[in-house]
């Protein structure tokens, strides 16, 4: 988490604006540019903050992302990282999360197209419990 805001002020900030803020300048900038980054590819979603960390929702949680001290953490959900693990191999990454290193451009076009493939999943899900409720 942020170095400079003690865990009651991070967990005070209720929109995304603030929780950049918070950030040394120049993590300032790779969070927007994250931020720009899932807005673009998912102009439908709406942004909030969940689990303490900048969230993007979209007939349910979307993908998440956090500025931590030498990375910036992103959250696509296991599936999201299953389906572009070998494109995200050369970062540190674990079932549900990706590390891009602080001292490193971010890779806007790989979160792009991670995050269109979670809109596409979301989407499939919401028809999907559509599709069922209809059945009842």
């Amino acid at each position: 988490m942020n170095t400079t805001m003690t865990k009651k002020e991070i967990t005070a900030i209720k929109d995304i604006e603030s929780y950049i803020a918070g950030f040394p300048a120049t993590t300032q900038v790779l969070l927007q540019q994250i931020r720009n980054a899932i807005k673009e590819a998912a102009p439908d979603a709406t942004e909030t903050i969940n689990y303490q960390m900048p969230t993007f929702q979209l007939h349910g949680n979307l993908v998440h992302f956090a500025g931590y001290k030498k990375h910036i953490g992103f959250y696509p959900s296991p599936s999201g990282i299953a389906a572009f693990e070998s494109e995200i191999a050369q970062w540190s990454y674990a079932k549900g999360s990706v590390q891009f290193p602080l001292n490193e451009p971010l890779p806007i076009e790989l979160i792009q197209r991670i995050v269109a493939f979670r809109v596409i999943e979301n989407n499939e899900k919401k028809t999907a419990r559509k599709k069922s409720k209809n059945a009842i």
